[in-house]
């Protein structure tokens, strides 16, 4: 099954983060994403502008960077010079969605949207026109290393039969929970990229564990 793996850096070992980067890319990773948390809009607070930076500096993949932070606007300019490929904002962070995404866009790279599992789902069918990236979470933002909330498979369906209608070329992309176990079930719901961040990390053989993944794809 074709699928686009964005392993998440927020699972890494950061004393190793450039090798571990590096591994990634090697075994076959697509592209690299970067959750920025703010200890406001979720409680959790990782990084800035300068981890994408040095992100940068060690791979040719594309880096997306998924802000969790309120009020995105005012760190978007900081983010796409920093290097990112595409900057994903939550639809609930912000009270001028359109602007923000905009604001993306007047820096030429790609603009992404995303909710948390219980915001209803509308906020996607207004925005498809406008975005490249229309991502899931199927756990609550803030931390790594949690469970897949079932609900999260109906939520990708129906945002697979509004993204056919309304924008063929946006990707669909889910976040949170996804493992061996379950990145089966998230692409057969309508998932075009994957994030995985235990799934990817733990351990020390990164390459095995992306196989892993990709073998359990297409079981």
């Amino acid at each position: 099954m074709t699928f686009k793996l964005a392993p998440s850096i927020l699972a890494a070992d950061f004393s190793r983060l450039g090798d571990q980067i590096r591994a990634a890319e090697n075994a076959g990773a697509d592209l690299i994403h970067i959750d920025v948390m703010d200890g406001q809009f979720v409680p959790n607070i990782t990084i800035g502008p300068l981890i994408v930076e040095a992100c940068r500096r060690v791979t040719t993949l594309p880096l997306d960077v998924h802000l969790m932070i309120v009020n995105p606007e005012r760190y978007i300019p900081d983010f796409a010079t920093a290097g990112a490929n595409n900057i994903t904002i939550h639809a609930e962070a912000t009270p001028h969605i359109h602007r923000a995404l905009q604001q993306i866009h007047t820096h030429d790279i790609n603009a992404g949207l995303t909710i948390n599992p219980l915001t209803p789902l509308i906020y996607f069918k207004e925005a498809l026109p406008d975005i490249q990236r229309a991502l899931i979470m199927s756990v609550n933002p803030g931390f790594g290393g949690q469970s897949l909330i079932p609900s999260s498979l109906e939520r990708l369906r129906q945002l697979r039969t509004w993204r056919d209608e309304l924008n063929p070329a946006c990707d669909i992309q889910v976040d949170g929970g996804v493992n061996a176990s379950t990145i089966r079930a998230v692409l057969d719901a309508g998932a075009d990229v994957v994030v995985a961040g235990s799934a990817v990390f733990k351990g020390e053989d990164i390459s095995s564990n992306i196989q892993a993944l990709r073998n359990a794809a297409n079981t």
